[in-house]
């Protein structure tokens, strides 16, 4: 792996990053690798737009270029409960409940629900954990996590939905868009995906899925600005065509834009393989999203949009 290849969360390394990096693993070799990590981030600017560090991604990376040869001396990961490392503890919290029956109108209006607390935030890691065939993972970069409920009485929970910091390159979408390289890494963060829609298997409802993609394409933007201080301009998901076709997204008007190439979503050096092909929809959020992201300076974006 040379200088030109380590490239990370859409940051090209450099000769100096990693001679800072080697420097300061040999003269503080008393740092945990969390607080190595974090140092890291700090000193080359590596921020969310929270401004918070991103501690957890250069972890990744810390490992990733000791295993290329590229870093040695790096401390050892120290060992965390289960709790803390990702895994799901299920709990009779996300048992089975009777079932949720009944027109869509009986629900209206659907709530959704931005999770706050760490008890939903635990019932929503179970849930998807246990009912959603990809599992809960725990994301890289900027998320929102909702619980869907409806307006009937006892306000029954009839699924989840996560939004995450979206793929670095999918070839289908960037020639919709028009990006090239630069203009990608660019605006990029204007791009959001929707990577866990989970409806309850006890919820029987007709059309509720694609009317939560409704809902939840007019909610999110305010949201994701008042916690990024960016306001999104596209929508993407990736649905695996083994198991699905897409029906609820196209009846809420996402656009099918083809197939990925069977590799990871964040997959940037085209390396990993073995990962089914996947569908892609995108949803503009406003009516010239495609324009704007072709705007070189268009990353701190502001206000509502049209």
């Amino acid at each position: 792996m040379g200088f030109s290849e380590i490239v990370f969360c859409g940051r090209q390394l450099s000769a100096d990053d990693l001679d800072l990096i080697r420097r300061l693993t040999v003269d503080f070799p008393h740092l945990s690798l969390h607080e190595l990590a974090s140092t890291v981030s700090e000193l080359l600017n590596w921020y969310r737009p929270t401004g918070k560090v991103k501690t957890r991604e250069c972890v990744d990376l810390l490992q990733r270029l000791a295993a290329a040869g590229q870093l040695t001396g790096l401390p050892a990961l120290q060992p965390r409960s289960r709790q803390t490392t990702g895994a799901v503890l299920i709990d009779s919290r996300s048992d089975l409940q009777p079932p949720v029956i009944g027109a869509l109108r009986d629900h209206r209006p659907i709530q959704l629900q931005l999770i706050n607390n760490d008890a939903d935030r635990v019932l929503f890691r179970q849930h998807i954990e246990r009912y959603h065939y990809l599992g809960y993972r725990i994301p890289y970069g900027g998320q929102l996590r909702y619980m869907i409920r409806s307006s009937a009485p006892a306000r029954p929970l009839l699924g989840c939905l996560l939004f995450t910091s979206a793929a670095w390159k999918m070839a289908p979408r960037d020639r919709w868009i028009g990006w090239d390289d630069a203009t990608r890494r660019a605006n990029l963060s204007l791009v959001v995906n929707h990577g866990r829609f989970l409806i309850l298997p006890w919820v029987q409802v007709d059309h509720l899925a694609s009317h939560v993609l409704s809902c939840i394409a007019r909610q999110l933007p305010h949201d994701w600005w008042t916690h990024y201080q960016l306001r999104p301009l596209l929508l993407e998901t990736l649905v695996d065509v083994s198991r699905f076709h897409g029906t609820c997204y196209r009846a809420a008007n996402w656009i099918d834009l083809g197939l990925t190439q069977g590799r990871g979503r964040m997959d940037r050096h085209t390396q990993r393989q073995g990962h089914s092909p996947k569908r892609i929809f995108v949803y503009p959020l406003c009516r010239n999203a495609r324009q704007l992201l072709c705007q070189p300076t268009i990353h701190q974006l502001k206000g509502d949009l049209d």
